[in-house]
């Protein structure tokens, strides 16, 4: 019965191949074209993707197909080659059959600390989980082709799995790590975790071992052997603190000098200065800045103007840097291939050249600057009627920092006590744009913006490289202030280039995917929260707020940002879907991001009524690249300040004076406690060996840790110390200061919804 059967598929399958005209191959064939359409690929893709094909072995396929001999062996190489690219699946029995529509991925492998990963689709939608053992030889940031497979049950829900199958593209070719050696060979730990191999390296090229050293990748073949490398350069020893930077800026590429073509471009772009164009002069009205207090340039200024009927105009002005870096030219080249400015702790890498990014194009107080201006009417409710934009000539009256800017909003009006330096009518202003600033914040939230209010720290460092301090970054009313007037502009913008029927670079921030929030709903209710349907935005946004003050709120915001999609830069009309805005693109910082650049330049078009300077396709490239320089940034960004905490901690071990730090419990194993430090924003474990009171318990029905009389649970405040550093792995071990555990009321289960 059953060679009857497989003979029928064959003749079949035969008459399928040999029909009238014979079958198309399938459209979403990648092999076909990959092999040079040969005559063979194009016969057996439509033999299987005939209407009545059934599966069948190699030796059937060679009976349908007439192959003999030498085309017999052709075959089985073209089946073996389709099954790595996943267009064809192996099944049992060794029968071969076409993979189903949409279980092939190509994408960005993005790998977790734990070994885990995610590939990204490069055309978007849903990622794929892919476990550490089917990763095969692929390593972090890699272009892979991934085959879906059936979804699993998890502990944490339904999740859409895969399999990496071939590496089409290696993300990375120079890698930073500390040299090591064992008895017999050296071998290079990468800086960054993420990477889950050490490398072999066959000669140390001048490195003692423990030196920070500059490898390239050169080969990786098979997954039980480590991937091989070759040292290009030795940085240093990496006690050195002082090269923590450096080592950063080598692994992503970063760099700090510009060609000296461009330095020139820059230096010859002051003349423009001189040729300003027509523009509506503002130097005559008040005007001034708030920003950082390490800031060193100063892109976007505001201003205020009162009109009939309780209507107010908001200014918002750009500095013009479109005027002066011509499209094309090799300052736009340069800007176009960093895509944004990178801030690191101990200097900033500029998109553009201090002499335009810290010169001419910052709006410094008491200098005429050139500017592209929106001013929103607005009215006594916060809602922005019309919009209108126009390039300026302004001249602002004054530079304040954050600090300063809340000072003066705290302080009653008709106090001069503490602000004597901020003159009246600026104080007086400040006051209205901050109130008109939390209208429209509570405008926003009312749609159901997500509010992550997820707390910073900024990094002081001293002489030798190492944390001189770490202070928290409120996000405090200042703050709020120029966010919700950024935010505002951006939308204006997008908003009139989508009516005008313009294409430019939007902001896109999709939904999370179902399967992502039925994790997260999982994550939540482990940490003792109770939600209702997070897939429903008004669900989500209320949720974070009720969080806000709950002990456990910062470690449920970063569960809530873990399983967002990532903001990306759009050709296509998008949507933001965590600030609740149907349009939005980035207009207000040219200085440091080129996509904002890219927007001065079609709105500029358009207002001329002119064609945009760019087409479509041109734009979609544009999207892709500054999404990937934008990822560079922020992972070497939070790589260095990792870093730098790590060493701070390592560093009160050397000393033998470990500060203790009040930290929140947010998860309990069998082996020890997940904490937080918010002062540092850092976590760790404490592992069981570590509590005070003797032999630990863990009660799996109540998810505590009993040790002696004391019991540890979600959402405790216990204090701790640091116990150990591992460098290599990025882990930090914690032990618990004194013998008691300050519990909250109600435990793991309090919520404040």
């Amino acid at each position: 019965m059953k060679t009857r059967r497989s003979r029928g598929a064959t003749r079949r399958n035969l008459r399928a191949v040999n029909g009238a005209g014979g079958l198309e191959p399938p459209s979403r064939s990648l092999s076909a074209s990959e092999n040079g359409g040969d005559a063979l690929a194009r016969r057996l893709l439509a033999l299987m993707q005939a209407p009545d094909y059934t599966p069948l072995t190699v030796s059937q396929l060679a009976e349908a197909l007439g192959e003999r001999g030498r085309g017999r062996h052709a075959l089985r190489r073209r089946l073996d080659r389709f099954v790595q690219t996943g267009e064809v699946v192996l099944l049992s029995r060794s029968r071969y059959a076409p993979a189903e529509p949409g279980a092939l991925v190509t994408g960005r492998l993005e790998v977790r600390r734990s070994g885990d990963g995610c590939v990204t689709p490069l055309a978007g939608g849903s990622g794929l989980f892919i476990r550490s053992s089917d990763m095969g030889t692929a390593l972090p940031g890699d272009l892979v082709l991934a085959r879906a497979e059936e979804a699993a049950t998890g502990q944490r829900g339904r999740l859409k799995t895969g399999r990496i199958i071939r590496v089409l593209e290696r993300g990375r070719r120079v890698i930073v790590g500390t040299l090591r050696h064992t008895g017999r060979f050296y071998y290079v730990v990468p800086l960054n975790p993420s990477y889950q191999q050490d490398f072999y390296v066959p000669e140390p090229r001048g490195a003692a071992v423990n030196d920070r050293v500059v490898m390239q990748f050169t080969n990786w073949e098979h997954r039980h052997v480590n991937p091989e490398g070759e040292i290009i350069e030795v940085l240093g020893p990496v006690e050195n603190a002082s090269l923590d930077t450096q080592a950063v800026m080598r692994h992503y590429g970063l760099s700090e000098a510009f060609p000296e073509e461009v330095i020139q471009a820059a230096e010859q772009a002051a003349a423009r200065m001189d040729a300003p164009g027509e523009r509506e002069d503002f130097r005559d009205r008040l005007v001034f800045t708030v920003d950082p207090a390490t800031a060193r340039d100063f892109d976007d200024a505001l201003s205020l103007e009162e009109e009939s009927g309780g209507r107010r105009v908001l200014g918002v002005h750009i500095a013009d840097v479109a005027h002066f870096v011509e499209l094309g030219g090799a300052l736009d080249a340069e800007a176009a291939e960093r895509g944004n400015s990178v801030y690191l702790p101990d200097r900033v890498l500029p998109m553009l050249p201090e002499h335009l990014s810290n010169g001419l194009c910052s709006l410094k107080p008491d200098q005429d600057r050139l500017a592209f201006s929106v001013f929103l009417t607005v009215d006594g409710q916060g809602r922005v009627l019309s919009a209108r934009f126009a390039k300026t000539l302004i001249r602002s009256r004054l530079r304040l920092t954050y600090e300063e800017a809340l000072k003066v909003i705290e302080t009653p009006a008709g106090m001069r006590r503490g602000i004597e330096q901020v003159p009246a009518d600026v104080a007086a202003k400040l006051r209205e744009i901050c109130v008109l600033a939390q209208q429209m914040r509570r405008r926003r939230i009312a749609q159901y913006a997500l509010d992550l209010s997820l707390p910073e720290c900024e990094v002081a460092l001293g002489a030798d490289g190492r944390i001189a301090d770490i202070r928290p970054v409120v996000n405090d009313w200042s703050h709020q202030m120029i966010e919700e007037c950024m935010v505002a502009a951006n939308e204006a913008v997008d908003r009139e280039l989508s009516r005008r029927g313009y294409a430019l670079l939007h902001r896109l921030h999709e939904p999370p995917a179902p399967d992502r929030i039925e994790e997260l709903a999982v994550a939540l209710k482990e940490l003792g929260f109770k939600v209702g349907p997070l897939s429903q935005r008004r669900v989500l946004a209320e949720f974070l707020r009720s969080v806000q003050e709950h002990p456990l709120g910062h470690y449920a915001q970063m569960e809530v940002l873990k399983r967002m999609k990532r903001a990306v830069y759009s050709a296509e009309t998008a949507g933001h879907f965590g600030l609740a805005k149907r349009y939005y693109a980035h207009f207000t910082s040219p200085i440091r991001r080129y996509p904002d650049l890219v927007v001065h330049r079609i709105l500029a078009s358009a207002l001329r009524r002119e064609p945009s300077p760019y087409v479509l396709d041109e734009l979609k490239r544009l999207a892709e690249h500054c999404s990937r320089t934008e990822q560079t940034a922020e992972e070497a960004e939070r790589d260095i300040l990792e870093i730098k905490k790590y060493r701070f901690l390592a560093q009160q071990l050397e000393d033998r004076k470990p500060l203790e730090y009040e930290a929140v419990i947010v998860s309990v194993t069998h082996f020890g406690l997940f904490v937080e430090l918010p002062q540092l924003d850092v976590q760790g474990l404490v592992h069981v060996s570590a509590l005070p009171g003797g032999y630990a318990r863990y009660d799996a029905a109540a998810r505590v840790l009993r040790a002696g009389t004391e019991s540890y649970g979600h959402g405790a405040r216990i204090k701790v110390h640091v116990a150990a550093v591992n460098f290599d792995k990025r882990r930090i071990d914690f032990a618990v200061s004194g013998a008691t555990a300050r519990r909250l009321p109600g435990g793991r289960r309090r919520s404040r919804r």
